[in-house]
């Protein structure tokens, strides 16, 4: 299994081109390669030319650190034909992106919209008919996550339609904070997914359905938010052991193509010991629950 940094928090205060450095400072071997306005940015064209590509490998390489996913979010579901098509061609640009980084994980939201639903979903196949045959042919695995404000939220649902494509080069991503927003428990979702679950985020939220609704508050009652953060572990509700022990049953943690992603946004002052924090959480929580196997 990997352990990578996801370097968001570093992106207004260093170059792309640092975060090999960086994670390695920190003590971290992959990084994962989220949207970046250089590399690939949310929703637009990826911007990252062949001369930035072999400059960021070249980092990798001289750090030691890889680049354990690429993580675009684009408008594949969009309900829009004309975004749809133009997430396509990002889409197939961004794994190229991959393809020269030597990466084989990219990781995603299914972006489509939940008052558009079934909508998004039939955009989502037919977008899913022009990039399956080259993600097969590249060799590349896409992870899929059900993220909140998407056209599919609930874990188990998310699995069904990632499972429709019917191919083996799709696979599921558990984001532990979007826990409360999946519905169905986590180690059913984790146990339902099996070796299907390719990639994790670590980061802590609070469950909005506590305190009868009222953990946290918007105004006016009733909107149609879908909030959550992304705190470092032990700041919100999320049960660690639950998550942990989970991912040890389902082999998550044995398999080499593992990845799981420190994610946490909240506290970009602190980023440095956060991140250092998170790794020794993830690490000795991994080690905690494969001792309880045993």
């Amino acid at each position: 299994m990997k352990f990578a940094l996801d370097p968001t928090p570093f992106h207004s205060t260093h170059s792309v081109l640092e975060f090999p450095r960086i994670a390695a400072e920190l003590g971290y071997d992959y990084i994962q390669l989220t949207p970046h306005p250089d590399v690939i940015p949310f929703f637009t064209h990826p911007k990252a030319d062949d001369e930035l590509v072999a400059k960021l490998a070249a980092q990798c390489k001289a750090t030691g650190v890889g680049i354990a996913s690429v993580l675009p979010v684009l408008r594949w579901s969009s309900p829009d034909e004309n975004l749809r098509q133009a997430a396509v061609r990002y889409w197939k640009r961004a794994i190229q992106i991959a393809v020269d980084l030597g990466v084989t994980q990219m990781n995603t939201e299914f972006s489509g919209r939940p008052e558009r639903a079934e909508e998004s979903e039939a955009a989502f196949y037919r977008s899913m008919e022009e990039l399956v045959p080259i993600i097969e042919r590249e060799g590349i695995n896409v992870a899929i996550d059900p993220h909140p404000d998407d056209f599919v939220e609930e874990g188990l649902a998310a699995w069904r339609v990632i499972r429709g494509v019917n191919s083996p080069n799709l696979s599921f991503v558990y984001v532990a904070s979007h826990s409360f927003h999946m519905k169905d428990q986590p180690l059913e979702i984790m146990e339902t997914v099996g070796e299907r679950l390719r990639v994790v985020h670590v980061a802590d939220t609070m469950d909005h359905h506590a305190s009868n609704g009222l953990r946290y508050i918007t105004n006016p009652p009733g909107n149609p938010v879908r909030v959550h953060q992304h705190l470092k572990v032990g700041d919100g509700d999320v049960n660690w052991d639950e998550f942990f022990s989970g991912l040890v049953a389902n082999g998550f943690t044995d398999r080499e193509e593992s990845v799981m992603v420190s994610s946490v946004f909240a506290e970009n002052e602190n980023a440095l010991e956060v991140s250092k924090y998170q790794l020794e959480q993830m690490r000795s929580r991994v080690a905690a629950a494969q001792g309880a196997r045993v």
